[in-house]
């Protein structure tokens, strides 16, 4: 596997802000996010996006915890024409080890239900499906997963 470079979006670094939402949108078509959007997350999340040999490849998010289960939510995106290579586990592990560092009770992850490849890229991973709903103003199913932390 070629070697992947990570960078933290942060809320003041445009390239990277639009490299994040570049990715998102694509893998996410059913909520697309603004340039203002994605920088609020910067504000309040861990965003960060993923390159290899300097070509965009992905992005993460990892949300602070939050409730009485002190959830912590990860989510790793890679785009679709570089999946299967290892880009998606190595992301997902940078995800873990951001998670692990915000001690959680559990951890979360969302998927768009009509993401096969990113529903069974969760399950392989020990998640387990908790719920599904439709987002109030969207149309399409998410799926909710947690992992336990033992």
């Amino acid at each position: 596997m070629a070697s992947m470079q990570i960078d933290r979006a942060e809320p003041g670094d445009t390239k990277a802000l639009a490299d994040w939402r570049e990715v998102h949108n694509v893998i996410i078509p059913a909520d697309p996010l603004s340039q203002a959007d994605v920088r609020e997350r910067a504000g309040r999340n861990v965003l960060s996006v993923a390159y290899v040999n300097g070509e965009l490849v992905g992005c993460s998010t990892v949300r602070m915890p939050e409730g009485e289960e002190r959830a912590v939510v990860v989510i790793a995106r890679i785009l679709p024409e570089f999946r299967r290579r290892g880009f998606g586990t190595a992301l997902f592990q940078h995800c873990m080890e951001q998670a692990a560092e915000l001690d959680p009770g559990v951890i979360e992850t969302i998927v768009l239900s009509a993401n096969k490849e990113g529903y069974e890229f969760a399950i392989g991973r020990g998640f387990v499906e908790v719920e599904r709903g439709i987002p109030e103003g969207l149309e399409d199913e998410f799926v909710s997963l947690q992992l336990p932390v033992s």
